[in-house]
């Protein structure tokens, strides 16, 4: 059985440094995603948390116990935020904060494979966002990152030097906040929570 490490492979995009702000560019990938509105940790947000993490998991499985006999790490979870008012998303009104939350998955997942895990989570568990997952492409291009560690709530100065970055080379910003989460909260205090903070860029 061969195993692959996705993270590795994708060091540039999944493993950025805290000590600077860096252009990257970010390929077109496939990723389960669910749609949703309001604050993070709402029931909305937890429902499509569950219902990711477990076709995401049963697709790993499927994998590795198959005939490619793979083994994978799950990615983590990633985050694109906004609002119809931009404002709101300034002040946090986190009412109003509209999300995508999308796992990345490696190219050997299919359409039919993620209905196949899907029709799997369904008869083992009663997930209420399960029926909003799908399987879709995603391209952000040119984009700056940096990784912010620490809580969420003091993620503004680090969401700053991303935007200066992006002005001091000219550019400007383009598309949705983006984060991807890479530590499990709930194992870990939120001053060593590790988040990559992204803005495409153009």
């Amino acid at each position: 059985m061969s195993k692959i490490d996705y993270k590795k492979e994708l060091k540039e995009l999944y493993r950025p440094s805290a000590k600077q702000v860096v252009e990257v560019h970010v390929p077109a990938m496939n990723f389960l995603m669910v749609d949703g509105k309001g604050e993070p940790g709402s029931k909305d947000y937890t429902d499509a948390v569950a219902a990711l993490f477990s076709v995401a998991y049963t697709l790993k499985f499927m994998i590795k116990q198959g005939e490619q006999a793979i083994d994978y790490g799950v990615l983590p979870l990633e985050g694109l935020w906004w609002a119809e008012d931009m404002s709101d998303f300034v002040k946090g009104n986190k009412s109003n904060w509209i999300w995508k939350l999308m796992i990345m998955q490696p190219e050997l997942i299919t359409d039919k494979l993620v209905q196949t895990a899907a029709s799997q989570v369904a008869e083992k568990k009663d997930l209420p966002a399960l029926e909003k997952v799908r399987f879709e492409s995603f391209s952000e291009g040119r984009a700056a990152q940096t990784l912010h560690v620490g809580p969420f709530s003091q993620e503004g100065p680090t969401v700053e030097r991303v935007h200066e970055f992006i002005r001091e080379s000219g550019a400007e910003l383009a598309g949705k906040h983006h984060e991807i989460y890479l530590t499990d909260i709930r194992r870990a205090a939120p001053e060593n929570w590790k988040t990559v903070i992204r803005q495409p860029m153009c």
